[in-house]
C-alpha cells in the first residue's frame, strides 16, 4: 500500500531546498542567463518534482493549499526557479491525472526523478493571450499528426525534455479544434531558437520552440481536439494561485531584509527602525502581505468549493503581483541605496515581481477575468 506524504515534512524540505540549493546560487542563475540542469535532480532528492502527483502514481499528493505554501517558501530565494519547478510540477500532475497508461509509464519516472523537465508550450510569438487564436497546428496524417509552428515565452525551455504542446487541429474551429500532445525534445522537427533575455527571470529559461515537419503518432495526444483549450485554462488557472502564492514569498523576504536593515543601521541618532517613516512603510507592507496571503486562501478554497475558481484566482494573482512589486520597492526604499546592491537580493526580488504581472496572463487579462464577473458577483439587487 502507498504510505501517505506528510505534507508538513514536504514543506520542511522546501526550506532546506531553498536555503541550501537556491540561495546560494540565485544571483548566479539570474546573471549566468539559466538554471544548471542537475537543479531538478536536487528538486527530485528533495520530494519536490511530483508534488501534486497522487502518492499512488509516486508523488507528494499535495493539495492546491499545500502547494502554494511550498512555492511560497521556494519563491523567498528565487521566484524564477521556483516557477520553473511549478511549470515541471503542473506538468507531471497533468500527465498523472489525464494520460494514457503508456503515457504515464514512459514519463512520469523520468520526471519524478528530476532526469526529464517538463514544459508547457501554449503561448504563441503573434498571439500572446488569446489562446482561441493559436496559429501552431496539429495537421492529421495517417495514424497521427504533422506538427508545424512556434511558440514563445517557453518556461524551461533549455531544460525541458517532454513538451506539452497546444496546437490547432481544424482551421477556423477556435477552441473546439485545439488539443495537446507529448513531444519530445529529441524527435526531429524540434527547434530550439533561442532564450528571451529576461532581467529578474532568466532562470526560468524561457526561450522560443519550433516545430517543422514534426510527425506525431496518435499515442502522444494528452488532450483531444476541443478539450485542450479548456484543459489548457484549469493548468493557467492553478498556476495564478502558484504565482500569488510565489509573490508572496519575495514580499516576505523583502520585508524581513528590510527589517533586519533598519534594525542595524544607526541614523539620526538611533536605528532606522525606529523612524515613524520607516515603521510605517514597513507596516503597510505587512498589511498588504496578510491581505495577499488571504486572497490565495480563497483561490484554494475556490478550488476545493468547485466554483468560482478563475475568478478567484484572476483576483489573487492581480492583488499578489501588484502589491509585491510596490512593497518590494518600498522595503528597498527604507535600505536606502543598499536596497539596491547585489548583497541584497531586494533588487532581483523586485524585478521579479515585475515579471510576476505576465506570468500566466497579464494583469490587464485578470481585469478581464474579473470585469465579466462584476455583474453576477457584485451588482447588488434591490
Amino acid at each position: 500500500m502507498t504510505q501517505p506524504v506528510d505534507a508538513a515534512q514536504v514543506l520542511k524540505a522546501a526550506r532546506v531546498f531553498g536555503r541550501e540549493v537556491i540561495e546560494p546560487d540565485a544571483e548566479t542563475w539570474e546573471f549566468g542567463g539559466t538554471l544548471p540542469r542537475d537543479y531538478f535532480e536536487a528538486a527530485a532528492a528533495h520530494g519536490l518534482c511530483g508534488l501534486r502527483v497522487a502518492t499512488a502514481d509516486g508523488g507528494a499528493g499535495l493539495s492546491l493549499g499545500e502547494f502554494a505554501e511550498v512555492v511560497e517558501v521556494l519563491a523567498r530565494h528565487c521566484l524564477a526557479s521556483a516557477f520553473a519547478l511549478v511549470v515541471h510540477n503542473n506538468l507531471a500532475a497533468a500527465i498523472a491525472a489525464a494520460g494514457s497508461v503508456a503515457q504515464r509509464e514512459r514519463f512520469l519516472p523520468g520526471m519524478l526523478e528530476g532526469r526529464s523537465v517538463g514544459a508547457f508550450l501554449l503561448t504563441e510569438p503573434g498571439v500572446g493571450s488569446d489562446a482561441q487564436a493559436l496559429q501552431t497546428s496539429a495537421i492529421p496524417r495517417d495514424g497521427g499528426w504533422r506538427l508545424e509552428g512556434s511558440k514563445a515565452w517557453v518556461s524551461n525551455s533549455l531544460q525541458a525534455d517532454v513538451l506539452c504542446v497546444y496546437a490547432q487541429t481544424e482551421p477556423g474551429a477556435g477552441a473546439r479544434g485545439v488539443a495537446a500532445f507529448l513531444v519530445e525534445r529529441e524527435q526531429e522537427g524540434v527547434f530550439h531558437d533561442g532564450c528571451h533575455e529576461i532581467i529578474g527571470g532568466h532562470a526560468l529559461g524561457a526561450g522560443v520552440i519550433s516545430f517543422e515537419g514534426c510527425l506525431l503518432d496518435n499515442t502522444q495526444q494528452l488532450f483531444a481536439p476541443g478539450e485542450g483549450l479548456r484543459r489548457a485554462l484549469e493548468g493557467i488557472d492553478i498556476a495564478r494561485v502558484a504565482v500569488a502564492a510565489m509573490s508572496c514569498g519575495t514580499l516576505a523576504r523583502a520585508l524581513s531584509e528590510a527589517l533586519r536593515y533598519t534594525r542595524k543601521r544607526q541614523a539620526f541618532g538611533g536605528a532606522l527602525a525606529e523612524q515613524q517613516g520607516v515603521q510605517w512603510m514597513l507596516a503597510d507592507a505587512a498589511t498588504d502581505l496578510e491581505a495577499a496571503r488571504g486572497l490565495v486562501r480563497e483561490a484554494v478554497a475556490a478550488v476545493d468549493g468547485g466554483s468560482g475558481f478563475s475568478l478567484a484566482a484572476a483576483h489573487a494573482k492581480k492583488f499578489a503581483t501588484r502589491v509585491a512589486f510596490a512593497r518590494i520597492a518600498d522595503c528597498a526604499q527604507v535600505m536606502g541605496a543598499a536596497g539596491m546592491l547585489r548583497d541584497y537580493p531586494l533588487a532581483r526580488h523586485l524585478a521579479a515581481a515585475k515579471l510576476a504581472q505576465y506570468l500566466d496572463g497579464a494583469t490587464e487579462i485578470q481585469n478581464v477575468v474579473i470585469a465579466r464577473a462584476l455583474e453576477k458577483n457584485y451588482l447588488e439587487l434591490n
